[in-house]
């Protein structure tokens, strides 16, 4: 009887062949490496993450550079000012985990934009590709939005601090992989 944790050191393929177990060893590698998503590409320090949030949030703006934008820092500068309130276009799933502070949902929004008449509208999404698209179009309605520069992403790596029904919380959806750049002190949700 085999022990069945131990990998043989070769397997029989179709048509009798065997595979070595140096070939075993690489392909359980790969696999490993792929379920944990590591292709190498994600940066490694909170300063290259912080970086690629600004480049990916750059190429993003192509699709809407009529979108007027805020950074971070200046949005929470405004809030010691002016009223303010944030406008989050995630879908639900990704709202319950964390949303910044002074946040409505884009849905809440739209019901009634007229009732924020007085505050500046910051809309906002996990990198402020969404959301740059509905301050074009509420922009197009003649209903002023600016766009969050590098969303929730640009937010939390800048020092500002997120929510969820509990109060302050280390968690952040960035809805995927490809967006996986939350700094080290945050715990990624997709």
């Amino acid at each position: 009887m085999t022990n069945p944790t131990r990998i043989p050191p070769e397997a029989r393929l179709a048509g009798g062949h065997r595979l070595p177990l140096a070939m075993w060893v690489g392909a359980i590698c790969c696999l490993i490496l792929a379920a944990c998503g590591s292709s190498g590409a994600q940066p490694e320090s909170d300063r290259q993450r912080r970086q690629q949030v600004e480049t990916m949030y750059e190429d993003y703006r192509k699709s809407f550079p009529d979108v007027a934008d805020i950074s971070p820092r200046e949005a929470r500068d405004l809030m010691q000012t002016e009223k303010v309130v944030f406008i989050d276009e995630r879908r639900p799933e990704e709202q319950a985990v964390s949303m910044l502070p002074n946040s409505i949902t884009s849905e809440e929004f739209l019901r009634d934009p007229s009732k924020y008449d007085g505050y500046t509208k910051i809309a906002y999404c996990t990198i402020s590709y969404r959301s740059g698209k509905l301050a074009r179009e509420m922009n197009d309605r003649d209903i002023h939005l600016v766009n969050l520069r590098g969303g929730i992403l640009a937010w939390v790596h800048d020092g500002g601090s997120v929510y969820n029904e509990n109060g302050p919380t280390d968690r952040i959806h960035v809805y995927g992989p490809k967006w996986n750049l939350a700094p080290g002190a945050y715990k990624a949700v997709w």
